[in-house]
């Protein structure tokens, strides 16, 4: 069977989700989030696009309401045992039938946790389960409940982070070699994609970010390729997915003969790269980590190039992002703690000259301080 942790690794995850519910004094909690699906259970799907749920009662009680196509992944891929099918219908109304198994589960008059924060959860939905449950149940945001338990990452999550993080290598390796004056983008993005399914990896959470050009200061993936011109820039954003947990990288390649601006903004951006890592350390607060990155380039000249955020925390996401919570920014007060996993970027867009710079690579929280997933230096490749 295709579950890719065992029923004790999953049994105390559950056990962890149910005492924190019950520490907010929630009965139960609605799940759209496929984060925490398949957190909790292994359960891996795109099907969220859809209605489903999945309850877990404070008691562990565990049941799915989704459709058929995903009833066959979930008996597959999870430990859920109790999956209902709600079925395509002019008259379908699929909160209805979530009504209906909460009563099963006594959870009439009960305070329930939903997760809001969620793409499978649609204005909508929202707005359509809102009135079904209107006098059946209490319901309480609870968006953060399991995301929180997930950001710190047991023995066996951070075995498939690594095996992400040299997939992410193999894909740099085919970058670096492929870009080169006169190469079509779609071409590398063939590549680096190709590495990571050739190591047995997934696609990741979004789309692989390629842009030559002034394009290199969108950072977003865009329709449409380019070649490289003669003396060019290229910035990448991807990330090696296993398992669905990423480890993200980030990257600008020059080809031809750099500008003197060009590697200025190289030399500040490592040096603001490994003044970010450093103060990835436990006790430090996230927004420390912002701090440092902003300090650097601040103090180069580079305040109007600079992002307001640096990176973010790196775990098992779906579409349309691998973004994960939380995230590095002024203020941030979420302190840091050994296995966490974080991708830092250090990023300057010099929109006036049109000039790009973005080094990033992802990093495990240890006892002492950052550990980085990478083998591959962050020398400035120019070809």
């Amino acid at each position: 069977m295709p579950i890719h942790f065992t029923p004790d690794e999953l049994g105390r995850r559950r056990r962890r989700a149910c005492r924190a519910m019950k520490a907010r004094g929630l009965d139960g909690l609605l799940m759209f989030r496929q984060e925490s699906m398949y957190y909790l259970t292994g359960y891996d799907t795109f099907g969220y696009c859809f209605f489903q749920c999945l309850y877990l009662g404070a008691d562990g009680a565990l049941t799915l309401l989704t459709r058929l196509p995903d009833y066959h992944l979930a008996r597959q891929t999870s430990i859920i045992e109790d999956v209902r099918v709600w079925t395509n219908l002019p008259d379908a109304d699929p909160t209805r039938e979530l009504r209906d198994i909460l009563a099963e589960h006594g959870a009439k008059g009960a305070r329930l946790g939903i997760e809001l924060d969620a793409y499978g959860l649609t204005g909508q939905i929202h707005a359509r389960l809102c009135a079904t449950l209107h006098g059946f149940c209490r319901l309480e945001d609870a968006s953060d409940l399991v995301t929180r338990l997930r950001v710190r990452k047991s023995p066996a999550e951070l075995r498939y982070v690594r095996r992400a993080a040299a997939l992410a290598d193999a894909a740099l390796v085919e970058a670096n070699r492929l870009a080169v004056p006169g190469a079509f983008e779609g071409d590398i993005l063939a590549a680096m994609q190709g590495a990571v399914f050739r190591g047995d990896g997934d696609y990741s959470g979004n789309e692989f970010i390629i842009g030559s050009g002034r394009r290199a200061l969108l950072a977003r993936y865009y329709a449409g390729r380019e070649h490289l011109g003669d003396d060019d820039q290229l910035t990448i954003e991807w990330a090696g997915s296993y398992r669905r947990y990423h480890a993200a990288m980030m990257r600008t390649i020059l080809t031809g003969r750099p500008k003197s601006r060009h590697l200025d903004m190289y030399r500040h951006c490592i040096e603001a790269h490994h003044a970010s890592a450093e103060a990835l350390r436990p006790g430090n607060a996230v927004g420390e980590v912002f701090d440092a990155y902003a300090r650097v380039l601040d103090r180069a000249g580079y305040g109007d190039a600079r992002f307001s955020a640096t990176g973010y925390s790196m775990g098992t996401t779906y579409p349309p992002s691998w973004m994960d919570w939380p995230m590095f920014y002024h203020g941030n007060p979420v302190i840091i703690e050994p296995g966490m996993v974080f991708f830092i970027h250090s990023v300057l867009m010099d929109e006036e000259r049109g000039l790009s710079m973005a080094p990033g690579q992802s990093y495990i929280v240890t006892r002492t301080g950052a550990e980085s997933l990478s083998r591959m230096p962050l020398d400035l490749v120019v070809n």
